[in-house]
């Protein structure tokens, strides 16, 4: 199979690019975290571990379904800050009075480089067996 075919099989089932569904999966929990920022601790805890994880899993399922590349990546991404906002809401992440501020942050940061690096370097969607 070529690569244009495996890309444009990809893109038929990306469901970043499939109307309504990219705002609901990554656009609406992106707007449910920034108000979160405002919320107070028990909130605001609710409000990223919720969004996190709805990101997370729709990220997961769109690199089963379409090989969406940087997918791979911020699937387990988001996984692990729906863990880290849970964890220092509950009090079981010691990150200090700060821990909000770099639990938000490095999601920001890690989710921009996570979204567009692996993609320059390994185009936007790979076959299913494939490495990354």
């Amino acid at each position: 199979m070529s690569r244009k075919i495996s890309k444009s099989r990809g893109a038929e089932r990306d469901l970043l690019c499939k109307g309504p569904s990219g705002f609901f999966l990554w656009c609406a929990p992106w707007l449910v975290f920034v108000l979160g920022c405002s919320a107070p601790p028990g909130l605001r805890t609710a409000l990223w571990t919720t969004s996190f994880a709805v990101m997370g899993a729709a990220c997961l399922l769109n690199a089963a379904r379409c090989g969406r590349v940087h997918c791979r990546f911020t699937g387990p991404f988001f996984i692990l800050a729906t863990a880290a906002s849970l964890a220092y809401g509950l009090g079981l992440l010691p990150l200090g009075p700060s821990g909000w501020k770099w639990i938000g942050g490095g999601t920001i940061l890690g989710a921009l480089g996570l979204c567009c690096i692996p993609e320059l370097f390994l185009g936007r969607y790979r076959p299913k067996g494939s490495a990354a």
